[in-house]
C-alpha cells in the first residue's frame, strides 16, 4: 500500500493531492496530513450559506471545497486528517464502518472509547471528535476509485471552529446541503485519554502505527508535487470551484449608515446574482432599480461588486461602493 505523510499544510494542495492519487495512483493508498486554518466545504454545499464570512476573512481562514459530500468542517494544525483510497468494483458503495474501524482501534489504544454514530462521525463521551466523508470517483481511464477521508480533532482551536461555521440564517434560504451541528471536543481533553500531549507526537504515533501495517511512509516526489500544485492552482484554489459551485440561495440584509438605512434582498445561484433590490430611508438622484439591474449577473465577490457599484452615490446618496458591496456580502 502507498503510505504518504508530509509537511504541506496548504488545504488546496492537500485536496488536490487526493484527486491526483485517485486519478494517477494504482491500488490502495493511505495518507496522513494537516491543514492550516481553513474551512472545508462539502462538494454539494452552498459556500455562502455555510460560513460566517466576516469572521473567516478577519481571521485569515482559507476556504476550500472537497470532492466528497457531507457538511463543512474546520481544520487547523491541531487537527490530523487521514485518507484511504482504494479501487472500487461496480458493487462498492459508501461504507463508513469499513474505514473508520481501524481508526477506532487506534483511539481505543489511547484510552478513547470512540464509536461510529448513525451518520458519519466518530463520537467519544458524547462529543464529535472525527467527521468523515466518502465518494466514488470515476478516473479518466474508466476505473472506479473510492475515497474516504476524516478528521481527528486533537488540539484544534474550537473557538475558531465555532466562529467560522456560525452563520446567521435569520434571513437566508439556501438549497445547498446543510451542515449538521454537533457538540465537538478535542481528543486530548477527553476523560481517559492516555496518549501523547502534543499533536506532533500524536501524528508521529499514528505514522509509526500505520507503518507496521502499510510500510514506511514517504513524502510526495518532486514530480508528484509539481503536478499536484498545478491542479491546486487550476481547480482547488479558484473562485469557480470554491464559490461558483454553490447552489441557489436567497438572502436579505439591512444596515444603518450615516446617510440612512439600506436593505438589500437578492437571489443568487453558483455565486452569481440573479435578482437584487435595494430599499431604505436613503436619498438619491437616480432610481436605485437601475443600480440593481447593473448588478444582475455579477459575481458575489468584493472586486466585481465594487466595480459594478462605482457610481452608487447617484442612486443611494453618500454611499460608497465598498459599503454597499460589504452589505451585499454580509461583511
Amino acid at each position: 500500500m502507498l503510505f504518504i505523510c508530509h509537511e504541506e499544510t496548504d488545504p488546496y494542495f492537500n485536496l488536490a493531492a487526493e484527486e491526483y492519487i485517485l486519478e494517477k495512483g494504482q491500488g490502495d493508498a493511505f495518507l496522513l496530513w494537516r491543514n492550516g486554518p481553513s474551512v472545508i466545504i462539502g462538494k454539494n454545499q452552498n459556500t455562502y450559506a455555510q460560513l460566517h464570512l466576516p469572521f473567516v476573512q478577519a481571521n485569515q481562514i482559507q476556504v476550500a471545497r472537497r470532492l466528497t459530500g457531507g457538511g463543512a468542517v474546520f481544520h487547523d494544525l491541531g487537527n490530523v486528517n487521514f485518507t484511504f483510497i482504494t479501487d472500487a468494483s461496480e458493487h462498492d458503495s459508501i461504507d463508513f464502518a469499513r474505514f473508520t474501524t481501524p481508526v477506532v482501534a487506534i483511539l481505543r489504544r489511547f484510552g478513547v472509547a470512540a464509536n461510529l454514530n448513525g451518520r458519519n462521525d466518530l463520537l467519544a463521551a458524547g462529543y464529535k471528535i472525527s467527521g468523515n466523508a466518502q465518494c466514488v470517483y470515476h478516473a479518466g481511464d474508466g476505473r472506479r476509485r473510492l475515497l474516504h477521508h476524516g478528521t481527528l480533532l486533537f488540539s484544534a482551536d474550537l473557538s475558531r471552529l465555532s466562529g467560522a461555521l456560525q452563520v446567521n440564517r435569520e434571513k437566508m434560504e439556501s438549497k445547498g446541503i446543510e451542515s449538521v451541528a454537533s457538540r465537538v471536543a478535542n481528543i486530548r481533553e477527553l476523560p481517559g485519554y492516555s496518549g501523547p500531549d502534543t499533536v506532533e507526537a500524536f501524528l508521529q504515533n499514528l505514522v509509526d502505527g500505520a507503518a507496521a501495517d502499510y510500510g514506511t511512509a514517504r513524502a510526495y516526489t518532486s514530480e508528484e508535487s509539481v503536478a499536484i500544485r498545478q491542479l491546486a492552482e487550476k481547480k482547488y484554489s479558484t473562485w469557480d470551484w470554491i464559490f461558483g459551485q454553490s447552489g441557489e440561495y436567497r438572502v436579505g440584509r439591512e444596515k444603518r449608515f450615516d446617510f440612512g438605512s439600506v436593505s438589500v434582498s437578492l437571489d443568487a445561484c453558483r455565486g452569481v446574482i440573479r435578482r437584487i433590490a435595494f430599499s431604505g430611508d436613503y436619498f438619491g438622484a437616480e432610481d436605485p432599480a437601475q443600480l440593481a439591474a447593473r448588478l444582475v449577473g455579477c459575481r458575489l465577490e468584493m472586486e466585481a461588486l465594487t466595480a459594478a457599484l462605482a457610481d452608487c452615490g447617484k442612486y443611494i446618496y453618500k454611499s460608497t461602493s465598498e459599503q454597499l458591496a460589504a452589505l451585499i456580502l454580509g461583511q
